[in-house]
């Protein structure tokens, strides 16, 4: 299928899809014509690429996910199950992610504090 309708049905920008190819992400053959050809595959990959973006990941990580150190496992439905790269960085990342939360619930807490301290003193100065 041509980028157009992968572009159609995965709702991805045909530059995306060119950037995914570029970064060695997804695969096309090329035709006579030199125009990009890609097979049905592609649209599992692109929508997992999207999840994975969701995710925060970089392209060099979703790259390290796709071609897992233990592709022998890679045919299994479950193949995430078995890479360790990709549980190692998922936990990374949700490390990552709690210190963020972390950070945001103080700023919200100091927020807070303060909104309530200027309120405070809006009552007692109309008082």
């Amino acid at each position: 299928m041509k980028i157009g309708k992968v572009r159609k049905i995965t709702g991805v920008s045909a530059r995306s899809i060119r950037y995914y190819e570029e970064k060695g992400l997804i695969k096309a053959s090329r035709q006579e014509n030199n125009y990009r050809e890609y097979d049905e595959k592609v649209i599992d990959s692109i929508n997992a690429i999207q999840l994975y973006l969701g995710l925060g990941l970089t392209t060099e990580q979703i790259r390290d996910i796709i071609f897992c150190k233990y592709p022998e496992h890679q045919e299994h439905k479950d193949k995430d199950v078995y890479c360790e790269e990709l549980l190692l960085m998922y936990q990374s990342k949700m490390h990552e992610i709690n210190q963020q939360i972390a950070a945001l619930t103080e700023a919200k807490f100091n927020l807070a504090e303060k909104i309530n301290q200027m309120v405070q003193k809006r009552e007692e100065e109309n008082e």
